[in-house]
């Protein structure tokens, strides 16, 4: 237990480097940009003194290194926004509020994480269902035509880009033959079927390309898998087929099969973008892209942040997970 506790520690410890390390490269990345907010916010007709009212109200008339250091207070202990008459108090987690409509970043993020977590979990689950099946199906049957058809259709499946899959199921499911209503995103506690209605089809556009991704993935795992010596010997101690593939084979195969799972969900909880401004869905990635067209610094960087949180637990939970599936990994 100590030891867990120390990994844990050093872990955490880390953690809270990359999402510095994150944050400090995002604001150089705005700061040495040519574009500028206040001048944005001012308008067309603005005089000098205006806009360098609205750059001390923004925080931009500041040294780099203060604004970094404020912002960086403010997400542990909240902070004050602006000066004088419009100061704006920012309680804890402090984001910044927003230059296009300043509402708090952080507002804005809880209002959209419900809609960006109900498409990345569910997708998900369609993704590791279908690829694992796919994947452990061919390898079982390595070199057959069942194993030749699967990767046929996965190779083809990756290929399509997330764009087209989604016109093609809107045009199929939708206009043509009317299964599905166009997505509309349904609150999960208010209707469970309406939720899950609303949301099967961008669910399927992107389960389609990360399904296949993890079908090549976890054939070519569950192969070697299935060749180790330990697995030879499971067979000769007379254990039952099923056994030997789900107890040992698959769950040592599992292995890489966690690793991109972690990455590919955390960077999916805050926001496909593109999958997302297909079907209009008021998720995170469409808050991003939206902030990106209207060079909105404080959006930007709390989205960018919200994914590095997301990626960084979902490895740490991938990293522990490791000891549960494989047991090897404990010592």
């Amino acid at each position: 237990m100590t030891r867990l506790l120390a990994y844990l520690g050093r872990r955490l410890l880390g953690m809270l480097g990359v999402l510095l390390a994150v944050a400090a490269i995002t604001f150089v990345i705005f700061y040495v940009l040519p574009s500028d907010p206040a001048a944005a916010a001012c308008g067309k007709a603005c005089s000098a003194e205006r806009l360098a009212a609205i750059r001390a109200h923004m925080g931009l008339d500041q040294p780099l290194w203060r604004q970094f250091g404020e912002f960086v207070t403010g997400v542990f202990t909240g902070r004050t926004v602006g000066s004088g008459p419009y100061a704006l108090r920012c309680s804890f987690p402090c984001l910044g509020y927003s230059y296009e409509n300043s509402q708090p970043v952080w507002d804005l993020l809880v209002d959209r994480l419900p809609v960006s977590a109900s498409l990345a979990v569910g997708a998900a689950v369609i993704w590791l269902v279908l690829g694992l099946g796919a994947g452990v199906t061919a390898a079982l049957r390595k070199d057959t035509l069942t194993d030749r058809a699967l990767m046929v259709g996965a190779v083809a499946a990756a290929s399509l880009p997330v764009y087209f899959t989604s016109v093609l199921l809107i045009h199929g499911l939708i206009r043509a033959t009317g299964l599905l209503p166009y997505p509309q995103y349904v609150p999960f506690g208010s209707d469970p079927l309406g939720w899950a209605r609303n949301l099967l089809l961008p669910w399927l556009a992107l389960a389609v390309l990360y399904a296949a991704m993890y079908a090549r993935q976890s054939r070519s795992s569950m192969i070697e898998s299935m060749a180790e010596p330990y697995i030879r010997t499971a067979r000769a101690k007379g254990l039952p087929r099923r056994t030997v593939v789900v107890k040992h084979g698959l769950r040592a195969g599992l292995t890489p099969v966690l690793t991109i799972f972690g990455m590919d969900l955390g960077g999916l909880l805050a926001g496909a973008v593109i999958t997302e401004s297909l079907f209009g869905l008021p998720g995170v990635g469409r808050l991003f892209y939206g902030a990106l067209v209207g060079g909105d610094q404080p959006v930007i960087l709390g989205v960018t942040l919200l994914a590095a949180v997301f990626i960084v637990v979902a490895n740490l939970c991938v990293d522990l997970l490791y000891a549960v599936v494989d047991p090897r990994v404990r010592y």
